[in-house]
């Protein structure tokens, strides 16, 4: 019999479980999963801004430092 490759770890389900709560179609999953996904893309390219500039973001370090960020404000684009 074969195994599944598919198959899921005791906190994979949980967070499976997790994301099913308010979800009442596949729309509302997908529209979840979207979210969660731009989070961490957004996550991670901060990190590796601040892995880049050598300081974490509105950290003194970087001011005047000719490396500073420029303060945006977040938009949905």
């Amino acid at each position: 019999m074969k195994t599944s490759k598919n198959k899921l770890t005791d906190k994979e389900m949980e967070l499976v479980s997790l994301l099913m709560q308010d979800c009442q179609s596949t729309g509302d999953i997908q529209s979840k999963l979207k979210r969660l996904f731009a989070g961490s893309i957004e996550q991670m390219l901060e990190a590796e801004m601040d892995e880049h500039l050598g300081y974490e973001k509105h950290c003194v370090e970087g001011n005047n430092s000719g490396n500073s960020r420029k303060w945006l404000q977040s938009q949905d684009y």
